[in-house]
């Protein structure tokens, strides 16, 4: 027995080592190398890289640039959340109401479409949107008596505006995934509870959302790491006022981009890119411990 589970689990190794060494390469290598040089001074043009210990984080803490970029995108990833979640999981349920109906396909189709489309024609069509004198969104406030907001010119506007696009993109991945959970929980479960006489809300609140625990788990991690990594959103969104892309509202993936390919600071950008990587651990073991202690409680 012994030397048959030895030979099984030497097949499964070399029967996964490819898959294995190209997942290092990709994933693993990058993020060790991305450690190292958050360590070191590097211009990315030099072959010289001066190991500086903490220097490249201590200098982050005084960034007003980087504070900013931060405090930006922490307001997106969790609004986005905010937002998406909820929407997502009303969707699904109405959705999954007409399960089996013609148009059900239909449904599924035209909420999953914001989550496929390329992020630059979405962000131009949603920049047309939100313009100051020509975007239909100032045109219908202004037939409620609503004055015309600068939306993409004001930083809190502008912000609202790239929480709008990016939740627009998420709720479609969410609300599919979210049916998929809804179509797999057991119809003995609501048929028990019709018998006892519970409401529709009553079926939804009580057997639909505690079966859906872990896929809201996993829509939840993906929606936050998602918003997290925001680039192209509010670098064609959000321009400042001398049509400079991407300056109105400043994001971390952007603010790394600048420093390394702008301001030739690889060792500096990668030291934000640790600080995200930390930032993004830390919140998807709260998430984890979150609806841990939930499940636990029920």
């Amino acid at each position: 027995m012994r030397s048959g589970a030895r030979s099984g689990l030497g097949f499964a190794l070399v029967a996964l080592a490819p898959v294995l060494t190209i997942y290092a390469t990709v994933r693993i290598y990058p993020i060790a190398e991305t450690l190292r040089l958050s360590l070191h001074n590097w211009n990315i043009i030099s072959p010289r890289k001066p190991f500086i210990g903490l220097a490249n984080f201590e200098e982050l803490m005084g960034d007003a640039l980087f504070l900013e970029a931060l405090r930006n995108t922490t307001i997106i990833a969790f609004a986005v959340l905010a937002i998406t979640i909820p929407a997502a999981l009303a969707l699904a349920a109405l959705i999954n109401h007409r399960y089996g109906s013609r148009l059900a396909g239909f449904y599924e189709t035209a909420i999953f479409i914001p989550h496929v489309v390329s992020l630059v024609p979405a962000a131009l069509a949603w920049k047309w949107v939100f313009d100051a004198k020509l975007g239909p969104l100032n045109w219908l406030l202004g037939r409620f008596g609503v004055a015309a907001q600068p939306w993409l010119y004001d930083p809190v506007l502008a912000v609202i505006c790239v929480i709008v696009l990016c939740a627009w993109q998420a709720v479609g991945y969410a609300v599919l995934i979210l049916i998929v959970g809804m179509r797999n929980i057991s119809p003995s479960l609501y048929e028990a509870a019709r018998l006892d006489g519970a409401n529709s809300w009553q079926l939804f609140r009580f057997i639909t959302t505690p079966q859906l625990k872990p896929v809201l788990l996993y829509v939840s991690v993906v929606t936050l790491i998602s918003s997290f990594n925001i680039y192209a959103q509010a670098f064609v969104l959000a321009s400042d006022s001398q049509g400079a892309p991407g300056k109105l509202v400043r994001v971390l993936v952007l603010d790394m981009l600048e420093n390394s390919f702008r301001n030739y600071r690889v060792g500096y950008a990668a030291a934000e890119a640790v600080i995200l990587l930390a930032i993004v651990l830390v919140l998807t073991g709260a998430q984890f411990r979150l609806f841990r202690d939930r499940s636990a409680a029920s």
